[in-house]
C-alpha cells in the first residue's frame, strides 16, 4: 500500500481515478467550488497543481465515491474488517481461533514503530505558507478540513493511548495571531476533550499535533468510531498496510508519514472566537469561543501535497466518509446495542438529526392490541450511544410482515405513518444536548429530542393526494403533497413562537372541524412548500434541520395526560426561525469565474 500521499495520487492517476489541474486556482472560494462540481457529478479526484498565494499543491475529492475509496484501499480491506469484526465479537474469536489467527496477526504487526531521529525528512514553514483555502462567502477564514489532530493521555503518553480525530482548524482570520496561532473546533467528550481536562488536572498546557496528508489509511483513521482498546493509531497501522512511523521533536509527536506537521500547545484558560463556518447541516455554524492552540514549529516534507475537503448541503463528501465507514464497520450498531437490527442516520438531514432505526419487538406476543414496548427501551439505548446521542428524531419500528430498509426513506416514513398511535406513540426529551452546528435548539448544544415508535396493525389508509376540502387560507396556504400522509403547507415568515403557537393552534382548529386528519398523519408549516414537496431530500433537509421537537411539534386534537403529550395530526413548523444560522450560498462572481474555468478544462457544469 501507500507509503504517502504521494504514492497514491500516482496510483488513482495511473488508473483514470484522478485530474489534474495545471491553471493557477484562487484558495479563496474558487478550490472549493471547484472541488464540488467535481463531486456532484462523481468525478475524479482533484490535485490543484497551481495554488494561488502558496508553494504546496492540495488534493480534495480523495474520498467522492465509495468505489474509489475501496480502491484505494483495495489491499487491506478484507483484513481490517476481519480485524473490526474480532473486536465486536471477541466470544466469536475465541470459538475460531485459527480462522481468527491472520486478524491477530494483522493487529500485531500494525503496532506503531518508533524511529530515531526526528525533523530531517522536513523542512520548517510557516502557516500562511499552506494553501489557505476558503471554502463559503461568510467562513472567518481559512480552514484545515481534513486534520488529524494528534494529542495523548498526559497520564500515560505513546501512541497506544493517543486519540486522533478530525476537528476542524482555523488557519486565519478573527482575533487569530497568523502563523502564531489556530483555532481548534471540537466538543469537550471527544478524545482531545479528555486529554485536555487531565492536562488542566496537572496544571499544564496539552501538547497538540496536526497531522495533514500521509497514508489515505491515517485520514480515515481520524474518523472512524473504533471499539473500545482499538488504537487509532493501530488500525491505521492496519489499513496502510504499513505500521504508523514517529518520532518526537520537542516532545511533540511527529509522523514521518505526514506531508504537513503543525505542532503547539492549548491552554485552558485560552480561547477566542471561532467561525463562521459553512457545516454538514447545509448553513453556517456561527462565531463561538473555542480553544485556541499556541503554534510552535510547522513541518513540511518535500513534495507535500495539502488535502482538503468540503463540507455543505449534503449530500458531500463526508456523505462518502459515512458509507465507508459504514462498509468497514459491518455489523457493529448489532454488537453494541441488543436488539438493534438497524439504525440509520440520515445524511439528507444533516446526518444527526435524523436517525430512523429497526429494531425486535418480543414484549408483547399475546397481547390482543400490539403496541411499542422494547422499541422504546432500544431507543433509549440508541440515544445514549456515541454520536447518535446528538441526534433530535428518532424514528423507530420493528419489521412484521415484511422487511425494511432504513436506507429507503420514503417506505419507511410510510410503513411508520400508517401504524403510528399519535396519542401514544411520541415520547419527548427537553432542555438536553443536540449537535454544537444545530442552531434550531434554546443555545449552542442545547435542544430536545423525541422518540417516534410504531408497531401494530395498519391504523390508516395515507392520503396520496392533497384533499380537495383542505382548509387553506391566506395565512397556511399552497398545500402540497409531499408523500403520502404528509403535506407541506406555505406559511408567512416566521416572527415569534408565541405568534406561532396562536397561529397554529387557530389553524389546528380548522383542520379539525373542516376536515377528517385522519389521512394525514403529518403536516409541515414551512416557508416555501414547493420546495419542501419537490423532492425527499427537499424535505428531509428543511424539516428535520429546522425544527426543534419540544417548541415546533404541534397537533390537531393535542392534549397533556399525566405529563404525556398527544394528537390525533402531527404538525412540525419547519420554517427558519430568526435564530437559526443562514443558509451556505455561493458567491455569484466566483461562480462564474470557475464557469470559465472549468470549461478550459473541458468540464462543463451540468
Amino acid at each position: 500500500m501507500y507509503q504517502n500521499l504521494n504514492e497514491c495520487v500516482e496510483d488513482l492517476e495511473k488508473h483514470g481515478h484522478l485530474v489534474r489541474i495545471k491553471e493557477e486556482v484562487d484558495p479563496y472560494l474558487e478550490m472549493a467550488s471547484v472541488h464540488l462540481r467535481f463531486y456532484e457529478q462523481e468525478g475524479p479526484a482533484i490535485l490543484f497543481e497551481n495554488v494561488k498565494g502558496s508553494p504546496f499543491q492540495a488534493v480534495s475529492n480523495l474520498f467522492g465515491t465509495v468505489e474509489r475509496s475501496k480502491f484505494i484501499f483495495r489491499k487491506n480491506w478484507k483484513q481490517v474488517q476481519n480485524v473490526i469484526a474480532m473486536r465486536n465479537d471477541p466470544v466469536q474469536a475465541l470459538k475460531h481461533p485459527l480462522r481468527n489467527m491472520t486478524s491477530g496477526l494483522t493487529a500485531v504487526k500494525a503496532l506503531p514503530k518508533k524511529k530515531k531521529g526526528g525533523t530531517e525528512d522536513f523542512r520548517e514553514v510557516s502557516i500562511s505558507d499552506l494553501p489557505m483555502i476558503q471554502h463559503w462567502p461568510r467562513d472567518g477564514g481559512a480552514f484545515l478540513t481534513l486534520p488529524q489532530v494528534y494529542t495523548e493521555d498526559p497520564e500515560k503518553s505513546g501512541p497506544m493511548n493517543a486519540n486522533l480525530g478530525m476537528y476542524r482548524v482555523q488557519l486565519s482570520g478573527n482575533e487569530f495571531i497568523q502563523d502564531e496561532e489556530v483555532g481548534l473546533h471540537y466538543q469537550i467528550q471527544r478524545g482531545i476533550g479528555v486529554h485536555q481536562a487531565k492536562a488542566v488536572a496537572k496544571g499544564e498546557p496539552l501538547k497538540v499535533s496536526i497531522f495533514l496528508g500521509g497514508p489515505p489509511a491515517h485520514t480515515i483513521s481520524a474518523v472512524m468510531p473504533l471499539p473500545e482498546g482499538l488504537s487509532e493509531m493501530m488500525f491505521a497501522g492496519m489499513l496502510a498496510g504499513r505500521r504508523f512511523q514517529y518520532s518526537y521533536e520537542d516532545g511533540y509527536c511527529i509522523n514521518h508519514d505526514a506531508d504537513f506537521v503543525i505542532t503547539g500547545e492549548i491552554y485552558p484558560e485560552d480561547t477566542k472566537p471561532e467561525g463562521p463556518f459553512g457545516d454538514h447541516l447545509g448553513y453556517y455554524s456561527l462565531t463561538h469561543d473555542f480553544p485556541v492552540m499556541k503554534v510552535h514549529k510547522v513541518y513540511a516534507r518535500d513534495k507535500a501535497i495539502l488535502p482538503f475537503t468540503v463540507v455543505g448541503r449534503p449530500p458531500q463528501e463526508d456523505t462518502s466518509f459515512g458509507a465507508v465507514i459504514h462498509e468497514m464497520t459491518g455489523e457493529a450498531i448489532k454488537q453494541e446495542i441488543t436488539g438493534v437490527k438497524e439504525v440509520h442516520a440520515v445524511d439528507a438531514a444533516g446526518v444527526h438529526p435524523l436517525l430512523l432505526a429497526i429494531g425486535s419487538e418480543r414484549y408483547t406476543p399475546f397481547q390482543s392490541v400490539k403496541q411499542p414496548a422494547e422499541l422504546l427501551t432500544i431507543a433509549n439505548r440508541i440515544l445514549g450511544t456515541g454520536q447518535l446521542s446528538l441526534a433530535k428524531y428518532l424514528f423507530i419500528t420493528a419489521e412484521q410482515e415484511r422487511e425494511l430498509d432504513t436506507h429507503q426513506e420514503e417506505d419507511f416514513f410510510t410503513y411508520m405513518l400508517e401504524r403510528i398511535n399519535l396519542r401514544r406513540d411520541l415520547h419527548f426529551q427537553t432542555k438536553t444536548t443536540i449537535d454544537t452546528l444545530d442552531y434550531s435548539g434554546e443555545g449552542l448544544n442545547e435542544g430536545s429530542k423525541v422518540v417516534i415508535a410504531a408497531y401494530g396493525d395498519v391504523k390508516r389508509d395515507l392520503c396520496q393526494l392533497v384533499p380537495d376540502g383542505f382548509p387553506a387560507d391566506s395565512s397556511m396556504h399552497l398545500p402540497k403533497l409531499v408523500m403520502p400522509g404528509v403535506i407541506a403547507v406555505e406559511a408567512p415568515e416566521f416572527a415569534s413562537y408565541k405568534q406561532a403557537v396562536e397561529e397554529i393552534a387557530a389553524f389546528a382548529e380548522r383542520l379539525d372541524q373542516q376536515w377528517d386528519v385522519k389521512e394525514t398523519p403529518m403536516i409541515i408549516i414551512c416557508d416555501d412548500s414547493s420546495f419542501v414537496s419537490d423532492t425527499m431530500r427537499n424535505f428531509l433537509w428543511a424539516v428535520f434541520t429546522r425544527s426543534n421537537p419540544s417548541h415546533d411539534i404541534h397537533g390537531v386534537n393535542s392534549f397533556y395526560e399525566n405529563k404525556h403529550w398527544g394528537c390525533d395530526s402531527l404538525i412540525i413548523d419547519a420554517r427558519i426561525k430568526p435564530h437559526h444560522a443562514p443558509p451556505l450560498l455561493p458567491d455569484e462572481n466566483v461562480e462564474h469565474r470557475v464557469d470559465d474555468l472549468m470549461e478550459r478544462i473541458g468540464l462543463r457544469k451540468k
